[in-house]
């Protein structure tokens, strides 16, 4: 039998990943982090341990153990918790000394953590391989579309997010009127969506990209409907997002709420500025 290690951090994904490799035939072993991820997450493993965050070696033992030789990362890892109760062992020392002096954004940290592992025979693989159905289609997702101003703040804020994500600080913006009201820190893209609401009232755009030349393997842009419902909350009117690269959770209900609350909601292609321009031009033949 195959086996494949999840790396689990909050909410559902770690649950569909594994419920997702079960159904392939995969024996399931997973390790979750105290603090974020949900102790029945044993309920769906085959093996199962909780581990503090940093404890690499604990981590790779248990693997190795278990004939691991394929592993993911799946779920949320609060940055917050990360900075403040993170407990490294001798191996993430070693890592931390060598990023001395370089950047430490996430994924700086997690291809170093990747390259660790690899080094001991356990190949990081892509989550969203063992489920499917969660990237979207690209286009207009919504009932409503944008107007001009609106794809205004969206090209705009797509700039800076690219620019921001390029630093490796994060991967969201809000926008409001041509102006930057929020950049996503370590805080995360809920809070800075919180933030950003509370700061630009009304009419804000929210935009989340992947960041350029981002290991797609590791921490992948997420939405759902609890995004959605802070987005309701502050009476945002868009969200725009990369639509090869997301993964769009509870996507039907996301959209009715959306719809309910009068939320345009864009999946971005690839090729942005072409996609932005022939919109655009469709709009303005309309």
């Amino acid at each position: 039998m195959r086996t494949i290690g999840i790396m689990a951090g909050s909410g559902q994904f770690p649950f569909l990943v594994a419920q997702g490799a079960r159904a392939l035939g995969y024996k399931v072993v997973i390790c979750g982090f105290h603090g974020n991820a949900d102790p029945a997450l044993t309920d769906v493993a085959d093996e199962f341990v909780m581990l503090h965050l940093g404890r690499l070696g604990d981590l790779i033992k248990f693997f190795k153990k278990n004939g691991v030789q394929q592993a993911c990362m799946a779920g949320a890892i609060s940055k917050p918790k990360a900075v403040t109760e993170i407990k490294p062992d001798l191996r993430v020392t070693k890592l931390i000394f060598k990023l001395a002096g370089k950047a430490k954004g996430d994924d700086a940290i997690l291809r170093a953590v990747a390259e660790e592992m690899q080094s001991e025979g356990i190949n990081i693989v892509p989550p969203d391989a063992l489920v499917p159905g969660l990237r979207p289609t690209a286009g207009i997702l919504s009932e409503r579309k944008p107007d001009t101003e609106l794809w205004q703040d969206v090209r705009y804020g797509w700039r800076v997010a690219k620019e921001v994500g390029a630093l490796d600080i994060g991967q969201c913006v809000v926008v409001k009127s041509g102006i930057v009201v929020a950049v996503e820190g370590m805080e995360g893209t809920d809070a800075a969506l919180e933030r950003g609401g509370a700061l630009g009232g009304p009419g804000c755009t929210a935009v989340k990209v992947v960041k350029p030349g981002q290991d797609k393997r590791l921490d992948l842009p997420s939405l759902g409907a609890s995004t959605i419902e802070i987005l309701a909350k502050h009476k945002y009117a868009c969200l725009a997002f990369d639509a090869a690269g997301t993964l769009f959770f509870d996507s039907d209900k996301a959209l009715a709420a959306a719809k309910a609350h009068n939320i345009c909601v864009i999946a971005v292609p690839e090729d942005a500025e072409a996609f932005f321009d022939a919109t655009a031009r469709q709009g303005s033949a309309d």
